[in-house]
């Protein structure tokens, strides 16, 4: 009863009606094991992440990949999507695993890139989403273009706000009880410096885009958090600090996701040593990171693989 009430008040009575109806086939099918049971397989008493969409992929494990990123994440019985990747990849190998999207209650993008947001079209045909809460950067939805190409989102802020329950947040913002999105991302660490990504309009003016829009989301688990990122275009060193803030904890159980690293160069070195100063437990480098970035990290971090169905659960104290 306490998860249906809590979801009536997060996402409105049209799901309430359809999450009390899947609570009671569960506690009928479940009954021998235990709905308890099934509730912490669920994800209730923590955070289970499975990756939907991701550059890699697994020998021997048929799904699909693609340049882009997306996170199917169930915690404090919320259902959430992490970025939506660039085409259909993500709806087909939801599928594949048997995860049924239909039931996502929240939707969280990491910033407007199309690489994490051209999904979100072809879910839109296939899903009502009128119900679905989703959290972004104010900037996220605005036009974005690399020379004559369009790289933003496939939707604007007024178009969101037409198909979903759209919420924007510019700083740290409540999920659920354990889940934090962090908002814009403040420049703290020196050697990090951002760069222009093209251009963006922002109220009517282009301008460089610096991609203000690049955000995380943060699992406070009883022993430490555990950050998702989507390319770490704020610098991933930047997002662990404001996160360690924002949470007030300091133990850094891991991070998964792009952290926009290719060379060899000094911001490589200089991460490395900012990840394994703060004592950063697992490493979990995907999307946009280079082979040799990879390589460079493994001699000094607990670095772990990757690829498209891959299934992280954490207890509040560790990774499994």
């Amino acid at each position: 009863m306490k998860m249906t009430l809590w979801l009536r008040t997060q996402t409105g009575m049209q799901r309430e009606i359809r999450i009390k109806r899947e609570t009671w086939t569960i506690k009928r099918v479940y009954g021998r094991i235990g709905y308890q049971t099934f509730l912490k397989k669920a994800g209730t008493d923590g955070m289970k992440l499975r990756v939907l969409v991701d550059n890699n992929t697994y020998i021997d494990r048929y799904y699909l990949g693609e340049p882009a990123v997306s996170y199917y994440i169930e915690c404090d019985g919320i259902r959430l999507l992490f970025d939506a990747g660039y085409s259909d990849v993500f709806l087909k190998n939801a599928e594949a695993l048997g995860i049924d999207l239909g039931l996502v209650t929240h939707m969280v993008f990491s910033h407007g890139h199309n690489d994490h947001t051209r999904g979100l079209k072809f879910m839109k045909e296939r899903l009502e989403l009128s119900g679905l809460e989703v959290i972004a950067h104010p900037s996220c939805f605005d036009e974005k273009v690399f020379g004559e190409e369009s790289i933003g989102a496939p939707y604007s802020a007024a178009d969101m706000a037409g198909i979903c329950r759209y919420r924007p947040c510019g700083g740290p913002c409540n999920i659920s009880e354990r889940l934090v999105f962090l908002g814009e991302i403040p420049d703290a660490v020196d050697f990090e410096t951002r760069k222009a990504i093209g251009r963006t309009r922002i109220r009517g003016k282009w301008q460089d885009d610096y991609v203000r829009d690049d955000s995380a989301l943060v699992y406070r688990g009883e022993e430490g958090i555990f950050i998702i990122t989507g390319c770490s275009h704020s610098g991933i060193c930047n997002i662990v600090q404001y996160a360690q803030a924002v949470c007030g904890q300091q133990r850094v159980l891991g991070i998964i996701g792009g952290f926009h690293l290719f060379e060899a160069d000094e911001r490589l070195v200089r991460t490395i040593d900012y990840l394994k100063c703060c004592g950063a437990e697992q490493i979990y480098p995907c999307h946009c990171v280079s082979l040799r970035a990879k390589a460079r990290m493994m001699e000094a971090l607990n670095v772990k693989e990757v690829g498209v169905g891959m299934e992280l659960c954490l207890d509040g104290q560790a990774a499994h």
